[in-house]
């Protein structure tokens, strides 16, 4: 769930997440558990929301709508994730591999 007594508040414009009657869309389980990773981290104080939603802005803005919203999510989680220095690069792109292609 999204809390706003955290921070973390519904985002709008280019950065709305995707829902059908109000309930959030996820396409692939992977969208699903970066989905959870940003909202955890944020809850537990890793980084900012606005700054996550800043990432995600910058994420879409780049991609000139040409790639999955969730694509964006997972670009704006890995340079997050960078800045708030929470794991190395090299572990990043592995965990990020494993989300998206699952043994």
């Amino acid at each position: 769930m999204i809390r706003s007594d955290l921070g973390i508040v519904p985002l709008d414009g280019i950065a709305a997440i995707p829902r059908d009657n109000g309930e959030i869309i996820f396409n692939e389980p992977w969208e699903a558990t970066a989905f959870g990773v940003a909202v955890t981290l944020t809850n537990q104080g890793s980084f900012t929301w606005e700054s996550f939603r800043q990432q995600l802005i910058k994420a879409i803005e780049a991609s000139n709508g040409c790639e999955a919203y969730y694509e964006s999510w997972s670009k704006a989680l890995h340079a997050s994730v960078i800045n708030a220095r929470l794991l190395p690069e090299d572990e990043i792109e592995e965990l990020a591999a494993e989300l998206r292609h699952p043994h």
